[in-house]
């Protein structure tokens, strides 16, 4: 798996190139045309109690052979007795528009969300045991419509990650801390688990951090609900952090549009309302930091065949209402979407000081309890 690594960003995502391009040069409706299901929704029913039970149902969990998040690039290593769990929610890996949800067999869906795994989830194995769950993920198209089956296909995703959200605190025991992380399509979900499952119980004493990365989060209509304060300090422990990375000029009108018309989960308008930026290169709220402060981005070898670390190249800096701009486009691979949108990059880019965040949380962590 490493051989292909980091496409998590590029093989991988073909969905990024195709979109772009599709935008850039036909415009919002014929990529609606060429992604959108058109298709009826397939109603489907509840996923079994006690499913993920079964191995096979999870792309990463410890004791699964092959496991695609304990990939590291050179010089770096997974923890050989990990402290933390982490419950890690692949972004969008499936593609196809002939049905608005993945099947759980789907190879090429599955074969993409494990190298998101390597790209992403491998962040966190310096601290953690990662278990990342398969689910019926709504398909890429889902993002692109307001249909009334767009909402049913992520009713139905949500309803599989809770699902391996309760088999995973069974696993794991009830006193472990706990990391939870995702991307895109997994941070929709993971905002959703934090406010059904986390806000106002006693498991959120257990948790480090809330990496909900990739994914707007209002500060005024979604955060109070969720149950964790935004992250304000480098050395903070249950806290929750969010960033969409763009290079500049930024043009973020198609995350704003949505964004705006949507509401809360307070009930009220997100519309003209701040987001949460966490600055990755200082773990610390709407920061500035120069690309020195950046420990190490991930770069694809020319064959695509591996990655390595190379520190020192991008800045971060929180601006406007909550986007992380980088500064001039870094030449890191050509997966870019619309608007200068860094978006597949939003891990990569800093995975270096992500690792080392989750380290300095769980410290933190540790040192309250």
């Amino acid at each position: 798996m490493a051989r292909k690594f980091l496409y998590v960003v590029a093989g991988l995502i073909m969905l990024a190139l195709a979109s772009a391009f599709a935008y850039r040069y036909f415009g919002a409706a014929i990529l609606k045309q060429a992604l959108v299901p058109s298709a009826k929704f397939e109603p489907a029913p509840k996923t079994p109690v006690n499913a993920y039970a079964n191995a096979d149902m999870w792309l990463a969990r410890p004791d699964k052979p092959g496991n695609p998040a304990l990939w590291d690039p050179p010089g770096y290593h997974p923890a050989s007795n990990p402290p933390v769990a982490v419950f890690f929610i692949h972004p969008t890996s499936y593609l196809q528009r002939s049905h608005w949800n993945a099947p759980l067999d789907d190879k090429e869906a599955n074969a993409r969300a494990a190298l998101f795994l390597q790209g992403q989830a491998s962040a966190f194995n310096g601290i953690g045991a990662i278990w990342a769950p398969r689910y019926r993920q709504a398909t890429f198209g889902a993002f692109l419509t307001n249909e009334e089956a767009a909402h049913q296909a992520l009713d139905l995703a949500y309803g599989d990650i809770q699902a391996a959200f309760d088999e995973f605190l069974k696993e794991i025991g009830p006193n472990r801390p706990i990391i939870l992380a995702g991307h895109s399509q997994g941070a929709l979900h993971l905002s959703r688990l934090l406010k059904d499952r986390v806000a106002g119980t006693p498991l959120a004493k257990r948790i480090v951090a809330a990496y909900v990365v990739g994914w707007p989060v209002s500060k005024t209509t979604d955060l109070p609900e969720m149950g964790l304060p935004e992250c304000t300090h480098a050395d903070e422990a249950g806290c929750i952090l969010s960033w969409q990375s763009f290079a500049e000029p930024a043009d973020p009108s198609l995350i704003f549009d949505t964004f705006d018309a949507s509401t809360g989960f307070n009930g009220r308008p997100r519309k003209g309302t701040a987001m949460v930026c966490t600055n990755p290169l200082t773990g610390t709220a709407d920061a500035t930091a120069p690309a020195s402060d950046n420990l190490g981005a991930l770069y694809p070898s020319a064959d695509l065949k591996s990655a390595q670390i190379i520190a020192g190249r991008i800045p971060a800096r929180c601006s406007g209402r909550g986007l992380l701009l980088i500064g001039s486009p870094p030449d890191i691979g050509p997966y870019v979407l619309p608007g200068n949108n860094y978006h597949v990059f939003d891990y990569s880019l800093f995975w270096a000081n992500i690792r080392k965040d989750a380290e300095r949380r769980y410290a933190a962590f540790e040192q309250r309890q």
